[in-house]
């Protein structure tokens, strides 16, 4: 997709969902990828992915130059927390915007949290992630990590301008080795990536989506 689509766009929605079934793991389990405990639960819901993604995103690591690793941030959101943070933001916006209609609020806040039915992290589906050094340490891609539009000036876009040149070639080599995993970015957040859901499915042209959201509502 060369336009930015928004998780927001009736596109996404309308992309069928047939549910492989494929179980959620925990990324933790065999210590190949270094996890960030900043969003962290009591439950350790943020560390499980769907099978299938968390295969790509060992082999996206497997393809990053030497002294670079994949920092998993966030996996899996329960539908309730997904609504949660959407209802949050959306009410910020309004607040911040008095005048604005209910669809552009809507519109709006899906630049940064999904909304809930279609949320490709409540599919087990997305993971927020960067890049960390040979000794674990988080690397500037420039911005910090779930940086709103607002906070950062839009330069939480993949592909926004103004950011050093040190920051997007590293944003180009995250990029890179997600890309051939099979994995596709939200362009709005230069963090997120998923596959197998509704807006995997419609970046890349799949007929359907193998993951819907997964757990109670």
């Amino acid at each position: 997709m060369n336009e930015i689509i928004l998780m927001s766009d009736p596109r996404v929605a309308a992309v069928p969902v047939a549910e492989c079934g494929e179980r959620l793991v925990d990324v933790r389990a065999g210590g190949s990828l270094l996890v960030d405990s900043r969003k962290q639960d009591p439950a350790g819901a943020f560390a499980l992915l769907r099978e299938g993604v968390l295969d790509r995103l060992l082999a996206a690591q497997r393809a990053l130059p030497a002294g670079t690793r994949l920092l998993f941030v966030e996996g899996y959101r329960p539908p309730s927390l997904q609504r949660r943070y959407f209802e949050e933001y959306a009410a910020a916006l309004r607040a911040e915007h008095p005048g604005w209609s209910p669809e552009r609020v809507h519109t709006a806040a899906s630049r940064y949290v999904s909304p809930p039915g279609i949320a490709p992290h409540s599919a087990g589906a997305a993971v927020d992630l960067t890049l960390a050094d040979a000794g674990g340490r988080e690397l500037d891609l420039g911005t910090r990590m779930n940086a709103s539009p607002e906070e950062s000036g839009g330069a939480c876009y993949t592909d926004a301008p103004g950011i050093t040149a040190a920051a997007r070639a590293r944003r180009g080599i995250l990029g890179a080795a997600l890309s051939a995993a099979g994995l596709v970015n939200y362009p709005t957040e230069w963090w997120h990536w998923s596959y197998g859901d509704r807006y995997w499915a419609l970046a890349t042209g799949a007929a359907s989506a193998p993951y819907g959201p997964h757990g109670a509502a």
